[in-house]
């Protein structure tokens, strides 16, 4: 099963999904900090959750619970450029341990995990959306029980297509 976002829905199975994207939409030559979603095709990676705040989470992806010193980098200066990091850290890096409850779920979408090129962009996700589903940094954002739904039918061979 793969998933499609055109114009702000998420297209799976049966179901239109509403979601927040980047705040400057999508493009085709995502950048770091560009506040944009990127085009193309990806897989994902795992799911990391809160699990003071969500009941277990059962997928076929890799399932890891938040730590509070668990992070993202998000500076190109580092080795692990897009990837996970632990607090304290000496480079950028996002918190995934949030007090907003966007982060309680997080499924990392693969755009420019393998072969990692700076400056690229980094953190990637699909997450949970605020209630008026307000832009983000460049992530993909749902509704927590439409999130629910789609880690369901998210396997190691699903894609998402962002158009």
């Amino acid at each position: 099963m793969h998933i499609k976002l055109i114009n702000r829905i998420l297209h799976f199975s049966r179901y239109k999904v509403k979601c927040a994207i980047g705040k400057k939409g999508v493009v085709g030559k995502k950048r770091e900090g560009d506040l944009s979603t990127p085009k193309g095709k990806f897989s994902f990676n795992s799911i990391y959750y809160r699990s003071d705040r969500i009941k277990k989470v059962t997928s076929k992806l890799n399932v890891y619970k938040i730590k509070k010193n668990m992070g993202w980098c998000d500076d190109s200066a580092s080795k692990d450029y897009n990837k996970l990091i632990y607090f304290p850290y000496k480079y950028s890096a996002e918190k995934l341990y949030l007090k907003k409850n966007i982060y309680d779920i997080i499924i990392v979408i693969n755009y420019n995990t393998r072969i990692i090129k700076k400056k690229k962009g980094s953190a990637i996700f699909l997450h949970i959306s605020t209630k008026k589903y307000s832009p983000t940094k460049g992530c993909i954002a749902v509704k927590k029980q439409d999130m629910k739904k789609l880690i369901k039918f998210i396997n190691k061979k699903t894609k998402i297509q962002i158009l």
